[in-house]
């Protein structure tokens, strides 16, 4: 169980601006959990509430579609745990366009606005090469945040690698006992620099979620993004991947919905459905192509599955 969005807004991108794309990127699940829905939610201690519906399908009379939902609680504000976020922002030449670097700026600052004392925030850039352009700040010092923020410049090519290399070197040295630590990485392309196969790319970010740093990416503009890498990144950081390309997305992704983002409420879901045999004859799960399980998988714990934040 996976809750990531991307692909209804890369579509939609696309779409706008004339193009199709490859079959593969239209995840049907993505498209389906983009939008809110009024489900009932858990009270008191169950992290989820269930909810079953069965209607004939529009298309074809002859069968039935089954929707199966389990809306997460949301935890109450004053019971979240600190946060230690480390951004990871590519600043390669390719970042400079509106819907880009300048946009990732504008709505971070309100972003901030939603962060504590007890919080805190690193800020990693990588072109050519990678560096640290804030060291771990308080939430609370936002004038020193958007500073560092306003000095991000764009040039260069862009190395994936290093910059993931020290953006989970400093998320180590953050984490503390009962506090998330997550890097959240923006990014406009695909690593052309260093690591950018995408199963070296997983076994990279395995090894530091097996140490419970979460990773997220967020993709800006349109023409650049590499799917599949974008994909690989955020499924195996047990983190979210969302498209960004204009402000009421922005919006959207990093204040809205912030809080699904960054606080998780169960980590490695499976869900396994039982038909009853002599009431289904057969059945086909829609979605979820690239995110399906070996049978042989399920009661593996050492199989990573799906990670799912506040509210989703």
């Amino acid at each position: 169980m996976d809750v990531g969005t991307a692909s209804h807004d890369f579509i939609r991108s696309a779409l706008k601006a004339g193009h199709l794309l490859p079959k593969a990127t239209v995840r049907t699940e993505e498209m389906i959990n983009y939008f809110p829905y009024s489900y009932p939610r858990p009270e008191g201690d169950p992290a989820f509430h269930t909810s079953v519906t069965q209607k004939a399908t529009p298309w074809n009379p002859n069968t039935q579609l089954l929707r199966i939902t389990l809306p997460g609680q949301m935890p109450r504000a004053d019971k979240q745990p600190p946060l230690n976020l480390v951004f990871l922002i590519d600043t390669s030449g390719t970042m400079h366009d509106a819907n880009k670097l300048p946009l990732l700026k504008h709505r971070f600052r309100l972003m901030l606005g939603q962060l504590t004392a007890s919080d805190q925030v690193a800020i990693i850039t990588y072109a050519g090469s990678a560096g640290q352009v804030l060291a771990p700040t308080a939430g609370d010092q936002t004038a020193a945040i958007l500073a560092a923020l306003e000095q991000l410049q764009t040039g260069g090519s862009n190395h994936g690698q290093a910059g993931l290399q020290l953006a989970y070197r400093t998320a180590t040295q953050m984490a503390q006992a009962q506090d998330i630590t997550r890097v959240i990485l923006a990014i406009d392309g695909d690593f052309n620099l260093g690591t950018s196969d995408p199963e070296n790319l997983k076994a990279l970010i395995s090894k530091h979620r097996d140490s419970g740093i979460y990773l997220s990416v967020l993709g800006f503009g349109r023409g650049n993004l590499d799917d599949p890498i974008l994909q690989a990144l955020a499924q195996n950081g047990n983190g979210q991947a969302a498209y960004i390309d204009s402000l009421s997305e922005a919006q959207k992704v990093l204040v809205d919905q912030l809080d699904g983002a960054l606080f998780p409420i169960a980590n490695d879901v499976k869900i396994q459905i039982e038909f009853n045999p002599a009431q289904v004859a057969e059945y086909r799960l829609t979605g979820y192509e690239t995110r399906a399980l070996r049978r042989a998988d399920f009661n593996n714990d050492k199989v990573d599955a799906g990670h799912i934040g506040a509210g989703h």
